[in-house]
C-alpha cells in the first residue's frame, strides 16, 4: 500500500532514560524533513497515543532501562498498548520499523525495543525492515548499527511512500537548521541570581532551589552535603566515597532498592577550555528560541542563562563524541586539512581510525575540538546545541535507610579515574565533581529520587541471599538496615540474612566491615567474603557461592528465599548465575537446561533479582 499525496506524514517516537534515543530520533525527524515527510518527533509519553491508530508512518527509537525496564518518558504509552482489551487489528494501517539502542553487556539485551516490535505486530502493525539492535559494547559503538539501519529505512519508507512528482529530496550533505536561534548578549543592568534572568518574570535559578516534594529532573532538590569520606585505605588503587546528604525539609521519601539521580557539574578546568576554544565570553547570556515548534525546549534552557552556566551544567562537552559530531563538525570546516579529516571519519572507510582516535583512548569533546583549532572557531553559537549533547544525570543506588537515617541520603561511589594512550587521564564527570565536594565549603548537590529495580520481601520470614561485590553492595546495606530497624522496633520475626561480598583485600576495601560485624554478632546478618587478591589464586564471590551450596539449596528450597544480585555488569551477573545454576545441579536437577529454567521461574517470581550497570 502507498500513502496518498496528503498522507506524507511520519512519526518518529523516543524512549530513552539518557539523551541518546532522543538524539538518534531527532536525526532520523530531520532527515524526514529533507525527503518532504510532514514529521514529528516526541518522546513516547508526550505523544496522545490514542492517536496512533491513524498513523501510517511510524519510527519508533526505543532503549532499554535497569533489567529490561521501559524508561521512564515512555512507561505510559507501553502500559497502554500492552491493554488486553486493543483489538487484534488495531494498528493495520500502520507501517512501522523499530530501533533498539542497549548494550550487551547487560543481560536483557535491548529487552524493550524487542517488545515493542512484537506488541506493534500483535496489534497488526507491519514492520518496514528487521529490528535495529544497536549495542554499545561495539567497538563502534551503537553508531555500526544504527547508521546502516537508516539507511535501509530510507530506502523502504521512499519506496512505500515516493517522493512527489516534480520534487526532490534535499541532500544529506546540505547544512540542517539548527534547533535553535541563539543570541548571545551582554545585560550587566538586568537584575541576575545564578546567572539566570528572564524578560518577562522575575528572575530565578535554572534549577529551582525549592523543597518541593515532587523533586525531579526539572526541579532537583539541592541536598547539603554532610560528609564525604574515602572507605578505601590510603594506598588502594581505588578512591571509593561514602557521601551523605541532608533531605530534611525535602519531603523526599525513598526506600531499599531506589536510586538518587545526581545532575553533575563539569570540571571548571574544561569549561574554561571549551570556552576560550569557541571564542565565547562566560558572562555573556543567551536568549533561545527554537526553529521549529516540533522541536522540545527542556525546562533549562525555556529562560536566559549565562555561557558558563550552560557549559557547566547543561552541555556534555566531556563525552566521547558519536560520529554525528564529526559530520556536523565538517560543514563549518574552511581549512582543507581539517576538513578532510572530518570528512574521512564521517566515510564508512574511515570507521576504524575513527574508533581509534575517539573511542579506543577515550578522547573528549574538548579536546577534538582543540585538535580541529580552524574549524572550532567557524562554529555558528546556534549550532552548539546540535553538536553538544545535554549532561545526563548519573544515578546511584542508595546505601541507607529512611528508617536508620530519616534525613539522609548515602552513596557509595568509587571515583572513575583511568589512563589511555592519551597524556591527560580520563576521569569520570559526576564521581571526580563529587570527590571534590566538602562540607566545609557549603556543597550542595542537585538530587532526585527514582523507584529502583529491586524490589525486596516485605515479609521479614523470607531469608534474602544478596550478593553484592564492590560497590555492587550499596543496596543491600539499604535493605539490611532497613530490615535490621523493622525487626528492633516491630519484634519481627526475621530470618538470617546473607550477604556475598567481594573485594581485592580485606584491609584495603572491606567497606562497612565494622557495621556488619555488629550485625552479625548479634545473629541478624551472615557476611560470606571473598578477598580476591589476600592469597596466590584469585577468589570471587561466585566461587563462594558454589562453597556455600548445602545452606544455598536448603534457602531456596526449603524457606523460598529469595536471591538479590548488584554489581558491575560485566562478567559478574553470569558468572554468579552460572554458580547458583551449578549449586541446583549438584542439589538434585540433573541437566544445566533444568538448572537455567528453575532460575528463570524465580525471576518470574521475582525471587532472582539482579541490577547491574557498566
Amino acid at each position: 500500500m502507498s500513502f496518498g499525496k496528503s498522507e506524507r506524514r511520519l512519526l518518529v517516537l523516543y524512549g530513552s532514560q539518557t539523551g541518546t534515543a532522543q538524539d538518534v530520533a531527532e536525526r532520523i525527524y530531520r532527515q524526514a524533513k529533507k525527503r518532504l515527510f510532514a514529521s514529528k518527533v516526541l518522546s513516547l509519553d508526550s505523544y496522545n497515543v490514542t492517536e496512533l491508530i491513524g498513523e501510517p508512518l511510524v519510527i519508533f527509537v526505543i532503549a532499554t532501562t535497569g533489567q529490561g525496564d521501559p524508561p521512564d518518558n515512555m512507561k505510559s504509552f507501553w502500559k497502554f498498548i500492552l491493554r488486553k482489551s486493543l483489538p487484534a487489528g488495531s494498528l493495520c494501517n500502520m507501517n512501522f520499523a523499530v530501533l533498539g539502542l542497549g548494550d550487551s553487556s547487560y543481560q536483557k539485551f535491548n529487552f524493550m525495543a524487542k517488545k515493542m516490535q512484537k506488541r506493534i505486530q500483535q496489534l497488526g502493525g507491519r514492520p518496514l525492515q528487521a529490528l535495529g539492535l544497536a549495542d554499545d559494547q561495539h567497538d563502534l559503538g551503537a553508531d555500526a548499527v544504527v547508521y546502516p539501519w537508516i539507511e535501509t529505512l530510507w530506502q523502504n519508507v521512499l519506496a512505500l511512500s515516493p517522493l512527489p512528482p516534480g520534487t526532490q529530496a534535499v541532500p544529506d550533505n546540505v547544512l540542517h537548521p539548527a534547533k535553535y536561534k541563539v543570541e548571545l548578549v551582554d545585560i550587566p543592568d538586568v537584575q541576575t541570581n545564578n546567572g539566570c534572568l528572564s524578560y518577562n518574570e522575575p528572575a530565578k535559578p535554572v534549577v529551582e532551589l525549592t523543597n518541593s516534594k515532587e523533586s525531579s529532573q526539572s526541579n532537583p532538590f539541592h541536598a547539603k552535603l554532610l560528609s564525604n569520606d574515602r572507605v578505601t585505605a590510603p594506598d588502594h588503587f581505588q578512591d571509593v566515597r561514602l557521601l551523605k546528604l541532608d533531605i530534611s525539609m525535602s519531603g523526599i521519601s525513598y526506600a531499599p532498592g531506589d536510586v538518587v539521580m545526581i545532575q553533575p557539574r563539569n570540571n571548571t578546568a574544561m569549561v574554561n577550555r571549551f570556552v576560550a576554544k569557541l571564542g565565547l565570553k562566560p558572562d555573556s547570556f543567551l536568549l533561545l528560541k527554537p526553529y521549529d515548534p516540533d522541536v522540545f525546549v527542556p525546562p533549562t534552557l525555556s529562560m536566559t542563562i549565562s555561557v558558563k552556566q550552560l557549559v557547566e551544567t547543561y552541555l556534555d562537552i566531556c563525552c566521547v563524541p558519536r560520529r554525528y559530531f564529526f559530520e556536523l563538525l565538517s560543514f563549518f570546516a574552511e581549512d582543507e586539512r581539517e576538513k578532510e579529516k572530518l570528512e574521512e571519519f564521517c566515510s564508512a572507510e574511515g570507521q576504524e581510525e575513527l574508533y581509534s582516535y575517539c573511542n579506543r583512548v577515550k578522547r573528549t569533546i574538548v579536546e577534538v575540538l582543540e585538535d580541529f583549532p580552524l574549524t572550532s572557531s567557524n562554529i555558528p553559537i546556534d549550532y552548539i546545541f546540535d553538536l553538544i549533547p545535554p549532561l545526563q544525570p548519573r544515578a546511584f543506588s542508595i546505601a541507607s535507610s529512611i528508617q536508620a537515617f530519616p534525613s539522609e541520603i548515602h552513596i557509595l561511589m568509587a571515583v572513575v579515574k583511568y589512563k589511555t594512550k592519551l597524556m591527560e587521564p580520563r576521569q569520570g564527570v559526576c564521581s571526580t565533581w563529587l570527590s571534590r565536594l566538602q562540607p566545609a565549603d557549603g556543597a550542595i548537590v542537585p538530587i532526585w529520587v527514582k523507584k529502583g529495580t529491586i524490589q525486596f520481601p516485605e515479609d521479614p520470614r523470607i531469608p534474602v541471599i544478596m550478593v553484592g561485590p564492590g560497590t555492587g553492595c550499596a543496596p543491600f546495606r539499604s535493605f539490611i538496615q532497613e530490615r535490621f530497624e523493622n525487626s528492633q522496633t516491630k519484634m519481627a520475626q526475621v530470618k538470617r540474612n546473607y550477604i556475598f561480598f567481594g573485594c581485592r583485600n580485606r584491609d584495603k576495601d572491606f567497606f562497612f566491615e565494622a557495621e556488619w560485624n555488629r550485625l552479625v554478632d548479634v545473629g541478624f546478618l551472615s557476611v560470606i567474603t571473598a578477598f580476591s587478591r589476600d592469597q596466590e589464586d584469585k577468589i570471587y564471590v561466585q566461587h563462594k557461592i558454589v562453597e556455600e551450596m548445602s545452606l544455598i539449596w536448603q534457602l531456596i528450597n526449603e524457606q523460598g528465599a529469595c536471591i538479590y544480585v548488584a554489581g558491575n555488569a560485566k562478567q559478574m551477573p553470569d558468572n554468579v548465575r552460572d554458580s547458583f545454576k551449578e549449586v541446583l545441579i549438584k542439589a538434585g536437577l540433573k541437566t544445566v537446561e533444568e538448572a537455567e529454567l528453575f532460575i528463570k521461574k524465580m525471576e518470574q517470581t521475582k525471587h532472582y533479582q539482579a541490577e547491574t550497570w557498566s
